[in-house]
This record gives C-alpha cells, structure tokens and sequence, in this order.
C-alpha cells in the first residue's frame, strides 16, 4: 500500500509543473538601456527561467520556462525589485485542461492557489494568458481597480484564511 502511494505521489508531483510555460514581464522605473540590461541580467539568473527576450521600448520581457521546473512568481518579482526597478505588470501563459473558472473563484495551478477576479464564468482550456495582479506585480492604481470586484479579505493580505499563499488573477 505504501508503494502504491508513492508511486502516485511522485506521479502527481511531476506533471503538475508543466503548467506555467511562460511569461510577459514589463519593469518600471527603466530609464536607459544600461537599466535594461541589468533586468535582463537579473532574470536571466532565476533558476527556473530558460531564455529571457528583451524589448527596451515597451521595458519588457518575455520569458520561457524551464520544463518541468517550479515558477515562483514571488521570485521573478524580486529579481526585478534586487536590481533596483519593480514589475509594472506579469502576465503568465499557462496551459489549463477544463478549468472552471469565475468571479471570487479560486482555482489551483501548478501548486499555487490562484484567485480570479473580473472573470466570467467560464472553462479554461489550453494555452491561457493571466495577469497577475497583486502589488507586487502591478501599479497601486490597477489593484486597487480590481478592489472592487471582491469582498475576501484574502485580496489585500495575500493570504487564504489557512494562511496559504493565493495569487489574485484576471484575464
């Protein structure tokens, strides 16, 4: 019996990270292209990123994940803030197979919970772009926009009431 659940342990630990394959990073506070280049640099070391194109005029970064590797967002987030900017917005490609998704719904991706906000009810399926939308990954003015569209409190804290992480999403 005990190898039967490890067996499915490891099985269900191993696909769960090729959800997240991508993402779009936009830096603010860049001013040259020497700032630029020191994003670049600062991304180009995450552990789990696999190749990193810049794109100076819009201060952005697209990025490819390693496969199989866990993303920490919190991670890309502080290596933009460590090189001395901070995210203007991530948007995060992923791959969803049947995913109800909706207003105030929280859903599970790749281990982290994420909490959808100014969504439809809707089924997710395929590759999907999310923006994430917490302080951290965006201007105060976006999420406080997004304020509006719930009334947990899990929203400003960044905690679920068990004390685990959540994401706060949109589409």
């Amino acid at each position: 019996m005990k190898k039967i659940i490890t067996i499915l342990a490891l099985l269900v630990s191993t696909g769960s990270f090729a959800q997240v394959t991508g993402a779009k990073l936009q830096a603010a506070g860049l001013t040259c292209s020497m700032c630029s280049k020191a994003v670049y640099q600062a991304l180009r070391k995450v552990s789990f990123v696999e190749t990193v194109k810049s794109n100076i005029q819009e201060s952005s970064y697209s990025l490819t994940f390693k496969k199989d590797a866990v993303v920490d967002f919190d991670e890309l987030s502080k290596a933009v803030v460590d090189a001395g900017f901070s995210v203007a917005k991530l948007q995060v490609t992923a791959n969803f197979n049947n995913v109800a998704v909706g207003n105030d719904k929280h859903v599970e991706l790749d281990g982290k919970s994420l909490h959808f906000l100014n969504v439809p009810e809707q089924s997710l399926n395929g590759e999907k772009t999310i923006i994430l939308i917490d302080r951290q990954f965006t201007s105060s003015k976006e999420h406080k926009k997004y304020s509006g569209f719930t009334t947990m409190k899990c929203f400003e804290s960044g905690k679920m009431e068990n004390g685990e992480k959540v994401y706060h999403v949109t589409i």
